[in-house]
């Protein structure tokens, strides 16, 4: 299992707390020192059932200037700015040995990753 983490979020403290309480062997990704490429996003945004525009933090991504439409013929020009603007990507994101990939926010997704690994 894989945790994209900012350690300053509270929501990524919680999730990690949780996968540790679970038990769970986990690698942790600190993706604001260490960007994910647009392939990798691109593949975690495709297993999560959604688009770059989706897992962007809307403050931050408006603070970056991040402001393209929200459409297909955007969506590599979505995945190379928030690889170059990295704490615009929501966090914390886990994905399961299985391919099981959340936003891991809430008690529900946790849940479900954790489950995953089980």
């Amino acid at each position: 299992m894989e945790i994209w983490l900012n350690p300053a979020c509270s929501k990524c403290r919680t999730a990690a707390a949780e996968l540790d309480a679970a038990g769970v062997a986990y690698t942790v990704r600190r993706y604001l020192d260490d960007p994910p490429t647009a392939a990798e996003l691109g593949a975690v945004v495709t297993r999560l059932g959604l688009e770059p525009w989706d897992v962007a933090r809307d403050r931050e991504a408006r603070e970056e200037g991040i402001d393209l439409p929200r459409d297909a013929a955007h969506r590599d020009t979505w995945l190379a700015a928030l690889v170059a603007h990295p704490r615009a990507i929501q966090r914390p994101i886990i994905t399961a040995a299985d391919g099981t990939t959340v936003v891991g926010r809430d008690e529900a997704s946790l849940r479900r990753v954790i489950g995953a690994e089980g």
